[in-house]
């Protein structure tokens, strides 16, 4: 972590570690990193490596998703952490009597996207999940960017009575998918 008698102003990773410290978090899914390239560090004194996957060096330094995993966990980590591209990576990790749960990290695109980055996006996530193996537990956390609202009646099984106001057009996409890889699936 940073020293602190010096003038500089904490690291994100340092920060960011403190607050997963302090709650007691093992593992969390970063969106937004804005870390360029595929990477991972360790930060010293702080507990935990941070995994991420962002767009190329020499691009905008914008989206990016990642992991943050307490340090002292990653023996027992099999895999690492996978970027699929900026916006989606997973882990793998197993869980008792030779069980796996896959976690995906998402950063979705934005209600004011074009289309065609919603649908690539959409696209990529849903060949992610389906190349997840059946028999693994799954977990999608991160930022979707979208408001599936209240409407359990319709979306039996997706949703429960405890949403927010109204589904906006990344809301819809959400639950449509959702309702490709509902708990039967998994």
């Amino acid at each position: 972590m940073d020293n602190e008698d010096t003038d500089r102003p904490a690291r994100c990773t340092a920060l960011t570690a403190t607050k997963l410290c302090r709650y007691d978090v093992d593992i969390a899914a970063l969106s937004e990193t804005r870390l360029a390239d595929e990477g991972s560090l360790s930060e010293a004194g702080g507990g935990y490596t941070f995994f991420w996957k962002g767009l190329p060096h020499d691009a905008r330094s914008i989206h990016g998703v990642g992991f943050a995993i307490r340090s002292s966990l990653l023996a027992q980590i099999t895999e690492s952490p996978v970027g699929i591209n900026e916006r989606l990576m997973t882990l793998r990790l197993p869980l008792i009597k030779g069980r796996f749960m896959t976690v995906v990290s998402v950063y979705a695109p934005m209600l004011v996207s074009d289309e065609t980055t919603k649908d690539s996006f959409y696209s990529c996530l849903r060949a992610t999940l389906q190349a997840v193996p059946h028999n693994d537990r799954l977990v999608i956390l991160g930022d979707f960017n979208a408001r599936v609202g209240t409407n359990h009646n319709v979306w039996s099984g997706v949703i429960r009575k405890h949403g927010l106001g109204n589904a906006n057009s990344n809301g819809l996409r959400l639950l449509n998918l959702c309702s490709e890889f509902g708990p039967c699936h998994h």
